[in-house]
């Protein structure tokens, strides 16, 4: 869905308006807030689970608007999005974090904060990896990046995780031709009771609940027009992140060292997919990052908790952020203070 002002739809998305520029012949959605551009100060450039659509981070949107110039994208060939698939190899990670410089470029976005979300904190660290002159901040939020494994589970994923993804993808995109309309049948019925997944397998964690009422009935009357046939670009875009996570994992870890940029990772404590483990690794990996843990939250941070997810980021920018917009470029390292 698109409005000129999101006001229309929700008393709090006011002053949030549907906007679309030509990258490179396609034509992309995005959200942006009409908090005036400040010159010397970048933008928050906010990426959406690659399943998802730009409208997820409409909460975060609202609350950020009074502090930043704030943009959601759309990304190719989303399910719910706006955003056509240019073709079927622009379904995947490394080509959504190309098209994000290509976006970045079309609307001349020469500094930003990046948020990440999920899959989309993939899609974030490879694009700041690829241009970090454009990256005055990097958030991390409940990201999708490479759990620690032992050197027998690395060999195990190079030989049969890799012989496994090239058989998994193709049947999981045979299932979605045939069983498209009862998955997304079974997505609507969350969104109609979110309490209904609390404990079970599918439960990702913390409490869906809080979920305000305008962004589940946002997301079901979008789900309500999704043709089926566009689960098949979600099952490329998440195959190649399974690779990345896995299989392929040196690009992933070759990005999370040579980051330069201050780096903000969120997470929930309550989170059934973003593991302690991993995020320790992380953390140790980079010891400069500044990790805040959100109390009784779990895979949705932007959904479950909007208002304290937006205070933690703006909280963190401050001189941080934009010392580095008037220098240019610094060294992130030596905020280990800020670290929780």
């Amino acid at each position: 869905m698109q409005y000129t002002d999101w006001g229309e739809r929700a008393d709090r998305w006011s002053g949030i308006r549907s906007e679309t520029v030509d990258v490179r012949g396609t034509k992309v959605h995005y959200l942006v807030t009409d908090q005036t551009r400040t010159s010397g100060l970048p933008v928050h450039l906010l990426v959406p689970n690659p399943a998802n659509s730009a409208s997820n981070w409409l909460d975060v949107l609202a609350e950020l608007r009074a502090h930043a110039h704030a943009i959601a994208v759309d990304l190719p060939g989303t399910i719910a999005g706006h955003t056509a698939l240019p073709n079927r190899r622009a379904a995947s990670i490394e080509t959504n974090a190309l098209f994000l410089r290509d976006f970045a470029d079309a609307l001349e976005l020469d500094r930003v904060v990046v948020h990440g979300w999920s899959a989309g904190g993939m899609v974030a660290l490879l694009f700041a990896d690829q241009a970090p002159e454009r990256i005055a901040g990097l958030v991390l939020v409940a990201p999708a990046l490479p759990p620690p494994l032992s050197a027998g589970e690395a060999r195990r994923w190079q030989t049969l995780g890799r012989a496994g993804l090239a058989i998994v993808a193709p049947v999981a995109l045979v299932l979605v031709r045939v069983s498209g309309r009862r998955i997304l049948a079974a997505k609507w019925r969350v969104l109609d009771d979110p309490a209904s997944i609390a404990g079970s397998t599918w439960s990702t964690g913390g409490d869906l609940t809080r979920m305000s009422p305008e962004i589940a009935g946002l997301m079901r009357d979008e789900m309500s027009v999704v043709e089926p046939m566009r689960l098949g670009s979600a099952v490329r875009v998440y195959a190649s992140l399974m690779s990345l996570m896995f299989v392929r994992r040196r690009t992933a870890l070759h990005a999370i060292r040579r980051v330069a940029s201050p780096t903000l990772l969120v997470c929930g404590d309550d989170d059934h997919l973003t593991g302690r483990a991993s995020i320790d690794d992380w953390t140790a990996q980079r010891p400069d990052w500044n990790l805040v843990v959100l109390h009784r939250v779990g895979h949705a941070p932007p959904f479950e908790v909007p208002a304290g997810y937006a205070r933690t980021v703006i909280d963190w920018c401050g001189p941080r952020v934009h010392d580095r917009a008037d220098r240019g470029v610094e060294d992130s390292r030596g905020d280990q203070d800020r670290r929780k």
